[in-house]
Formats: C-alpha cells, structure tokens, sequence
C-alpha cells in the first residue's frame, strides 16, 4: 500500500509545481507560500478529524513535537525558497534540482539510522544525480 502513496505523493507534488508556477505570476513568492500553507493547514486538520485521529494529539511525546516542529520549519524554509525560485526560474530547471534533496534524505539516514545503500540503490543514486545535473545542462 506504501508503494500507491509513494507514487501519489510524485503526482501531487508534480501538479504542485506547474499548480504554484500558474500562481505566483503576479503574486509575492511569499505571500504566494503563506496562501499554501494555509490550505494546506486546514486540509490536514479536516483529514485528522475525518478519520478520527485527533485523540492522538494528547499521547505526542515532547521529543516526537520537538522533531514535528523542526520538520515544520524545514518544510517552510523549503517552502519559501521553492516558490521564490519558481517565481522567476523555469519549473523544469527548478523541479530537478529540488529533486537533489534525495542527497540529504539519503546521507542523514545512513548517519541518523545507519541505513545502508546497497549496490543497486546507489547506482539508483548515482543515475538520478547524474540525469538531475544533465537536465540542467
């Protein structure tokens, strides 16, 4: 089931792309993330209340909220600087190169939960890295 998610979460965040670069033509990059973020804040809070998860709140460690907020503001420092880029660059420059964060995903779980790449995974990585930097070529 993982596997559906995961390609759901390629297709919306490539209808993301196209989706905000239509939008911010004639809007501040800025305000243009705030309006998202917004929508996007109330849409997580109906689907915590649709499936009834919102007696979980209570049982969240302050560790888990320390990373939760951490992540958060990761997520809105990405947030900021994709849009500002969109705003002025071309989406299919753009979208590659934010794509690199598999990098960084990569290296902090092989150094935060010493999760190996086996030989396959990093020819994977290798492939990926190598076709982002040829698309900006």
């Amino acid at each position: 089931m993982w596997i559906l998610f995961a390609f759901g979460s390629a297709l919306f965040a490539g209808l993301t792309a196209i989706l905000a670069k239509c939008g911010i033509r004639n809007t501040d990059s800025n305000v243009a993330t705030a309006l998202r973020t917004g929508v996007v804040l109330v849409f997580s809070w109906l689907m915590v209340f649709m499936v009834g998860a919102q007696s979980e709140i209570r049982d969240i460690s302050a560790k888990v909220l320390i990373f939760l907020i951490l992540s958060g503001l990761s997520t809105g420092i990405s947030w900021l600087c994709y849009y500002r880029a969109l705003q002025t660059g071309l989406a299919s420059v753009i979208v590659p190169i934010d794509k690199l964060s598999i990098l960084v995903t990569i290296a902090f779980s092989y150094s935060v939960f010493h999760e190996k790449l086996s030989l396959k995974s990093g020819t994977g990585l290798l492939l990926i890295v190598v076709g982002t930097l040829a698309l900006l070529i």
